[in-house]
């Protein structure tokens, strides 16, 4: 069994007892949740294409940990100006695992 999920606007397939890695979720460590945007449900036998959703299915999941993904160095230059610039970024992310999905 598995199902296509939408997650802060990008789209996961998962299964059971996956770990995936999202963009920060507001829940705490430990938290429950629930993800109703299913796209597509897979049981084995029949496969259920949403329009746009869906209904009645959900993706339960249990947040793991908040972490942030490697550095991503920026730099500008003009050259022979003397301008220089360089800037980081390390984008924010929530790991998650799944734990049920119903139809």
């Amino acid at each position: 069994m598995y199902a296509v999920v939408e997650i802060a606007g990008r789209q996961y397939k998962v299964t059971p007892k996956d770990r995936i890695t999202v963009p920060t979720l507001k829940e705490k460590a430990g938290a429950t949740v629930t993800f109703d945007r299913v796209l597509l449900l897979d049981n084995g036998t029949t496969v259920a294409v949403g329009a746009p959703v869906v209904s009645g299915a959900s993706v339960k999941g249990t947040v793991l940990e908040h972490d942030k993904l490697d550095k991503v160095t920026i730099f500008k230059k003009k050259r022979r100006k003397g301008y220089r610039l360089t800037r980081g970024h390390r984008q924010g992310i929530t790991r998650i695992e799944i734990t049920n999905i119903e139809a």
